[in-house]
Protein backbone atom coordinates (compact mmCIF):
# COMPACT_ATOMS: atom_id res chain seq x y z
CA UNK A 1 0.00 0.00 0.00
CA UNK A 2 1.38 3.41 -0.73
CA UNK A 3 1.24 6.29 1.68
CA UNK A 4 -0.28 9.08 0.83
CA UNK A 5 -0.04 11.93 3.02
CA UNK A 6 -2.95 14.37 2.86
CA UNK A 7 -1.87 16.34 5.62
CA UNK A 8 0.16 19.00 3.35
CA UNK A 9 -3.57 19.15 1.31
CA UNK A 10 -5.82 19.70 4.15
CA UNK A 11 -3.60 22.33 5.42
CA UNK A 12 -2.93 24.10 2.46
CA UNK A 13 -6.63 24.07 1.53
CA UNK A 14 -7.26 25.44 4.83
CA UNK A 15 -4.50 28.07 4.29
CA UNK A 16 -5.88 29.11 1.14
CA UNK A 17 -9.79 29.06 2.91
CA UNK A 18 -7.67 31.44 5.09
CA UNK A 19 -6.16 33.24 3.15
CA UNK A 20 -9.78 33.99 0.76
CA UNK A 21 -11.23 35.09 4.34
CA UNK A 22 -8.84 37.63 5.40
CA UNK A 23 -8.79 38.47 1.87
CA UNK A 24 -12.90 38.70 2.26
CA UNK A 25 -12.42 40.36 5.43
CA UNK A 26 -10.32 43.25 4.18
CA UNK A 27 -12.51 43.87 1.25
CA UNK A 28 -15.06 43.99 3.41
CA UNK A 29 -13.87 46.58 5.77
CA UNK A 30 -12.57 48.80 2.83
CA UNK A 31 -15.84 48.10 0.98
CA UNK A 32 -17.29 49.51 5.02
CA UNK A 33 -15.24 52.08 4.77
CA UNK A 34 -16.31 53.30 1.64
CA UNK A 35 -19.41 53.35 2.07
CA UNK A 36 -19.68 55.09 5.93
CA UNK A 37 -17.26 57.74 3.57
CA UNK A 38 -19.75 58.31 0.99
CA UNK A 39 -22.56 58.17 3.44
CA UNK A 40 -20.24 60.81 5.89
CA UNK A 41 -19.89 63.28 2.80
CA UNK A 42 -23.31 63.08 1.78
CA UNK A 43 -24.30 63.80 4.91
CA UNK A 44 -22.05 66.42 5.64
CA UNK A 45 -22.86 68.19 1.45
CA UNK A 46 -26.61 67.78 2.77
CA UNK A 47 -26.03 69.59 6.18
CA UNK A 48 -23.77 72.06 4.21
CA UNK A 49 -26.88 72.84 2.39
CA UNK A 50 -29.74 73.29 4.42
CA UNK A 51 -27.50 75.49 6.37
CA UNK A 52 -26.52 77.71 3.45
CA UNK A 53 -30.91 77.50 2.51
CA UNK A 54 -31.04 78.10 6.36
CA UNK A 55 -28.90 81.08 6.37
CA UNK A 56 -30.63 82.87 3.03
CA UNK A 57 -33.81 82.33 5.12
CA UNK A 58 -32.34 84.68 8.16
CA UNK A 59 -31.13 87.09 6.20
CA UNK A 60 -34.54 87.05 4.60
CA UNK A 61 -36.37 87.15 7.64
CA UNK A 62 -34.14 90.18 9.04
CA UNK A 63 -34.56 91.86 5.83
CA UNK A 64 -38.65 91.17 6.05
CA UNK A 65 -38.50 92.45 9.83
CA UNK A 66 -36.40 95.77 8.26
CA UNK A 67 -39.33 96.23 5.99
CA UNK A 68 -41.49 95.61 9.15
CA UNK A 69 -40.56 98.20 11.08
CA UNK A 70 -39.92 100.68 8.06
CA UNK A 71 -43.88 99.81 7.18
CA UNK A 72 -45.31 100.84 11.28
CA UNK A 73 -43.09 104.06 10.81
CA UNK A 74 -44.91 104.66 7.61
CA UNK A 75 -48.14 103.77 9.05
CA UNK A 76 -47.53 106.21 11.84
CA UNK A 77 -46.18 108.99 9.75
CA UNK A 78 -49.07 108.17 7.71
CA UNK A 79 -52.00 108.36 10.79
CA UNK A 80 -50.03 111.79 12.00
CA UNK A 81 -50.67 113.50 8.45
CA UNK A 82 -54.01 112.47 8.43
CA UNK A 83 -54.67 113.58 12.23
CA UNK A 84 -53.15 117.09 11.01
CA UNK A 85 -55.02 117.31 7.84
CA UNK A 86 -58.41 116.38 9.36
CA UNK A 87 -56.98 119.46 11.65
CA UNK A 88 -56.55 121.41 9.07
CA UNK A 89 -59.90 120.97 7.29
CA UNK A 90 -61.97 121.86 10.88
CA UNK A 91 -59.68 124.98 11.11
CA UNK A 92 -60.74 125.43 7.44
CA UNK A 93 -64.41 124.67 8.22
CA UNK A 94 -64.66 126.25 11.10
CA UNK A 95 -62.68 129.43 10.06
CA UNK A 96 -65.62 131.48 9.26
CA UNK A 97 -67.67 130.46 12.85
CA UNK A 98 -66.13 132.70 14.85
CA UNK A 99 -66.97 135.44 12.77
CA UNK A 100 -70.62 134.77 12.69
CA UNK A 101 -70.29 134.25 16.27
CA UNK A 102 -69.29 137.34 17.55
CA UNK A 103 -71.88 139.21 14.63
CA UNK A 104 -74.54 137.04 16.59
CA UNK A 105 -73.52 138.76 19.56
CA UNK A 106 -73.67 142.21 18.64
CA UNK A 107 -77.36 141.54 17.19
CA UNK A 108 -78.47 139.32 20.41
CA UNK A 109 -77.75 142.09 22.93
CA UNK A 110 -80.59 144.39 24.01
CA UNK A 111 -80.53 147.70 25.16
CA UNK A 112 -79.62 148.23 28.55
CA UNK A 113 -77.13 145.32 28.66
CA UNK A 114 -73.30 145.39 28.45
CA UNK A 115 -71.07 143.07 27.80
CA UNK A 116 -67.90 143.79 30.16
CA UNK A 117 -66.05 140.73 29.47
CA UNK A 118 -66.13 137.73 27.14
CA UNK A 119 -64.52 133.97 27.29
CA UNK A 120 -64.19 131.10 24.72
CA UNK A 121 -62.70 127.87 25.49
CA UNK A 122 -63.09 125.77 22.54
CA UNK A 123 -67.28 125.96 22.24
CA UNK A 124 -68.28 126.95 25.54
CA UNK A 125 -68.60 130.81 25.86
CA UNK A 126 -68.76 132.82 29.09
CA UNK A 127 -70.13 136.48 29.29
CA UNK A 128 -69.67 138.77 32.21
CA UNK A 129 -71.91 142.07 31.96
CA UNK A 130 -73.90 144.68 33.25
CA UNK A 131 -77.55 145.13 32.84
CA UNK A 132 -80.03 147.86 33.67
CA UNK A 133 -82.45 145.00 35.12
CA UNK A 134 -83.06 141.36 35.58
CA UNK A 135 -85.74 141.81 32.92
CA UNK A 136 -83.20 143.05 30.18
CA UNK A 137 -80.66 139.48 31.25
CA UNK A 138 -83.85 137.45 30.94
CA UNK A 139 -84.19 138.90 27.33
CA UNK A 140 -80.49 138.84 26.68
CA UNK A 141 -81.07 134.92 27.11
CA UNK A 142 -84.00 134.25 25.12
CA UNK A 143 -82.34 136.36 22.23
CA UNK A 144 -79.36 133.68 22.54
CA UNK A 145 -81.52 131.00 22.39
CA UNK A 146 -82.91 132.21 19.33
CA UNK A 147 -79.56 132.61 17.72
CA UNK A 148 -78.53 130.86 14.82
CA UNK A 149 -74.89 130.68 15.64
CA UNK A 150 -75.40 130.51 19.37
CA UNK A 151 -77.47 128.09 22.15
CA UNK A 152 -77.87 126.32 25.31
CA UNK A 153 -77.79 129.92 27.67
CA UNK A 154 -77.27 129.45 31.19
CA UNK A 155 -77.38 131.94 33.97
CA UNK A 156 -74.15 131.25 36.39
CA UNK A 157 -74.19 134.50 38.64
CA UNK A 158 -77.20 137.49 39.17
CA UNK A 159 -76.70 140.48 41.35
CA UNK A 160 -78.85 143.46 41.81
CA UNK A 161 -76.25 146.56 43.09
CA UNK A 162 -77.47 150.17 43.53
CA UNK A 163 -74.55 152.95 42.45
CA UNK A 164 -75.86 155.29 44.92
CA UNK A 165 -78.84 156.84 47.13
CA UNK A 166 -80.06 158.81 43.61
CA UNK A 167 -79.17 156.65 40.77
CA UNK A 168 -81.07 153.51 39.51
CA UNK A 169 -80.31 149.94 40.39
CA UNK A 170 -78.36 147.61 37.94
CA UNK A 171 -77.64 144.07 37.73
CA UNK A 172 -73.88 141.78 37.24
CA UNK A 173 -74.62 139.12 35.23
CA UNK A 174 -72.38 135.70 33.96
CA UNK A 175 -73.56 133.45 31.94
CA UNK A 176 -72.23 130.28 29.76
CA UNK A 177 -73.81 129.86 26.65
CA UNK A 178 -72.25 127.24 23.46
CA UNK A 179 -71.68 128.18 20.67
CA UNK A 180 -73.63 126.63 17.64
CA UNK A 181 -73.58 126.07 13.65
CA UNK A 182 -76.80 126.09 11.71
CA UNK A 183 -74.88 124.03 9.42
CA UNK A 184 -74.89 121.02 12.11
CA UNK A 185 -78.17 121.66 13.02
CA UNK A 186 -79.90 121.12 9.25
CA UNK A 187 -77.47 117.58 9.28
CA UNK A 188 -79.24 116.64 12.30
CA UNK A 189 -82.74 117.28 11.00
CA UNK A 190 -81.73 115.94 8.13
CA UNK A 191 -80.82 112.36 9.40
CA UNK A 192 -83.65 112.65 12.26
Amino acid sequence: MAKINLLNWREEKRKLIEQQFYAMLAGSAIVAAGVVFAVQTQLGLMIDYQQSRNNYIKSEIKKVEKAIVEIKQLEKKKSDLLSRMNVIQNLQGNRSNSVHMLDELVKVIPEGVHLAKFNQKKQSLTFTGIAQSNARVSAYMRNIERAEWLSSPSLKVIQSKKKGNDEKAYSTFTLTAQQANPNDKKKKDKKG
